[in-house]
């Protein structure tokens, strides 16, 4: 018996390299390699409980396709490029755009790669890259210039892309944006009811597309609402923590300290009362803040500050929707949305 067991062959399926291939479902169901691969391609040919079955099997021993094979057939490299600044990840960005794609890739052929770049370097080498190596079949891009060449050379080039924010060239493109103009119009509401009118905005850098959108918001709410602008131009979200740190509480300790605050980023707003608190001052006492936030912390840690949440992952999720409908040839106009600032908390204290 011992020997018998010793000689028969080990009833274990085949692998290459330990990754399983289609050999691999095809041992597990009894099928031939030819009827799973076409079950995976959903054959109009196969029956649908042999697809079901094979995809199960599939998924239980996380089968993906070789990407190389699947190149040298179609000309597709199923991969979308997320193109992302050093500066995104430092924001807190990265993570629930990340995810909110991945969402949306899971149930497609399609797979995630992460290109980070420096904004020193030029902005075009990653594009570049793609186009000349055929390195993915779409590309989304993100912090826009109202007139960027990336937009342009990959229009011209007609490569499929979606862009996170909004351009001014005339060029319609599949997007998502967050409404930043709705967003300081409104914190500018919110600091008015609270009493204050003199009032200070952490912008973007001037070179992006939101930028002119907050500063649009900011200064319609100032007209509508009575106030006046402290001007911050010093400084935008891009520079370090502690360079805002420092030139605002030069500011809260000048004869020009505002008693409102806009701050442009979560990140930034920490900063911002950092700088407050070294000036010997409190948030909700001397200033209050209204900041842009894409998660909860700053509410949690900074109960006081009046928070409206920017959903990251929500635009992952439609910039993955967009790109891939731009592959599959639907029209750019039908591939744009616009998200809305949501209000996460507010001060109801009445000031004197």
């Amino acid at each position: 018996m011992e020997g018998r067991t010793k000689n028969k062959p080990a009833a274990t399926p085949p692998t290459e390299g330990g990754r399983p291939t289609l050999k691999t479902i095809a041992f597990m169901t009894g099928l031939g390699i030819t009827t799973v691969s076409r079950a995976l391609k959903d054959a109009p040919d196969i029956g649908a409980e042999t697809k079901e079955r094979v995809r199960l099997v599939a998924k239980q021993i996380g089968y993906q396709p070789n990407r190389a094979g699947v190149r040298l057939r179609t000309g597709k490299t199923n991969v979308i490029s997320l193109v992302l600044t050093l500066e995104e990840e430092i924001m807190g960005i990265t993570s629930p755009m990340v995810i909110g794609i991945t969402e949306i890739l899971a149930g497609t052929p399609y797979h995630l790669v992460v290109t980070p770049y420096s904004s020193a370097k030029d902005p075009l080498g990653p594009i570049r890259y793609i186009l000349d190596t055929g390195a993915a079949d779409g590309v989304i891009i993100s912090r826009l210039e109202p007139n960027d060449p990336r937009v342009r050379l990959l229009t011209e080039r007609g490569f499929p892309f979606a862009t996170h924010g909004r351009t001014d060239m005339g060029i319609v493109h599949p997007f998502h944006d967050f409404d930043n103009e709705r967003f300081a119009y409104e914190a500018v509401r919110k600091l008015v009811e609270l009493g204050r009118r003199r009032l200070v905005l952490l912008e973007p850098p001037p070179h992006l597309s939101f930028h002119k959108h907050m500063r649009t918001g900011f200064g319609r709410g100032l007209k509508d609402f009575g106030a006046e602008s402290v001007s911050f131009h010093q400084v935008n979200i891009d520079h370090s923590l502690k360079t805002i740190r420092d030139a605002f509480e030069a500011l809260m300790r000048s004869p020009e300290a505002p008693d409102g605050i806009v701050s442009g980023s979560g990140s930034g707003a920490i900063a911002l009362i950092a700088g407050l608190e070294a000036a010997g001052k409190k948030v909700g006492e001397h200033a209050d803040m209204v900041s842009k936030v894409p998660s909860d912390f700053l509410r949690w840690l900074r109960p006081e500050v009046i928070t409206m949440y920017e959903d990251i992952r929500l635009a992952g999720r439609e910039l993955a929707k967009a790109v891939i409908g731009q592959i599959d040839g639907r029209p750019a106009e039908s591939l744009q949305s616009l998200s809305q600032p949501e209000l996460q908390s507010s001060v109801t204290k009445a000031r004197e």
